[in-house]
């Protein structure tokens, strides 16, 4: 990679992955564009309005940045998705259907990722496999599972070099939650320092796979970097670093809060979403394939959490 663009950077990856890509890649090579401009981007390289479901958009800010790989961020997530099911369609699948449309015509690498969202209930729960029965039951995983094939299609059909990970929860200190169900989990730290306790809208004994930002953010590089020749999967790679419960939050946070109290208000729309995901994912076509591993496990990342929290 020498000349990226990415999408939604604004959000919850892309903001804190836009800056990682310019310390690594220069800043004047990395592109970042959203549907509004962060203040953030504008300070340390180029900024570009762009609306991914505006084709010609996308493709005229590809074509005039010179990319030679597009990260295709921009989503709705999955709570935010159930409210406005049509909405979540037309931006998640019409956006990544024309970035790999700017790919296969530009001739562009391109990283899009997956989601734990898109497994369902019927799924294995325990040690999830990479290669499974996908049945989602959320608008979020119908669109995963959709984009999963979409770029296999456009890999097999046109030789668009698309790859990508199934992401788990994913834990910043960086950016707020942006509407996903394991949002708890960012939230949590937050409570911890302000409040010392947390109310957790999801139920207790509910795991789901966990990863801190850096490790999901070296991840991603990892992967693009990869040889093609080693890939046998190339898209939708199972990663995580931890499976959790709140109440495991809970226990970790105590060791350096003792006073800290976990409660509960389960919230039924992002509790079914949670019921229907797996308790814990094999990720270990991802180690064999491009060897991706992480640097931080529950109890070292809420070190440096709510290290960072109180600082902020």
């Amino acid at each position: 990679m020498k000349k990226i663009l990415v999408t939604g950077a604004a959000g919850q990856i892309g903001s804190e992955l836009v800056q990682k890509l310019r310390k690594t890649y220069g800043e004047a090579n990395v592109l970042a564009t959203d549907i509004r401009e962060p203040e953030y981007v504008l300070g340390s390289g180029p900024f570009e309005q762009v609306d991914v479901t505006d084709a010609d958009c996308l493709h005229q800010a590809a074509k005039d940045h010179g990319a030679d790989t597009i990260m295709h961020l921009a989503a709705l997530l999955s709570a935010k998705a159930e409210v406005v099911p049509k909405f979540a369609w037309d931006l998640n699948m019409g956006g990544l259907v024309n970035a790999l449309e700017v790919a296969h015509n530009l001739d562009l690498k391109l990283f899009t990722p997956s989601s734990i969202g898109a497994f369902g209930p019927t799924t294995p729960r325990d040690s999830t496999p990479q290669d499974t029965i996908q049945r989602p039951t959320t608008m979020y995983g119908v669109n995963k599972v959709a984009g999963e094939l979409l770029c296999d299609y456009y890999y097999h059909r046109f030789g668009v070099d698309a790859r990508g990970v199934r992401f788990p929860g994913l834990i910043s200190y960086v950016t707020p939650p942006g509407g996903g169900t394991t949002d708890y989990a960012v939230e949590i730290y937050y409570e911890a320092v302000r409040n010392k306790s947390y109310t957790s809208y999801i139920g207790e004994g509910t795991k789901m796979d966990m990863m801190y930002m850096p490790d999901a953010l070296n991840a991603i590089i990892q992967l693009m970097e990869a040889d093609p020749d080693k890939l046998i999967h190339r898209n939708a790679f199972n990663i995580s670093a931890f499976s959790a419960a709140p109440e495991d939050f809970g226990s970790a946070i105590g060791k350096h809060i003792p006073d800290f109290e976990l409660s509960y208000k389960v919230d039924p729309v992002r509790q079914k979403i949670a019921d229907s995901w797996p308790n814990s994912i094999d990720s270990s076509a991802a180690q064999e394939e491009w060897g991706f591993q992480v640097r931080y496990d529950l109890d070292k990342m809420t070190e440096d959490m709510l290290d960072k929290v109180k600082k902020k």
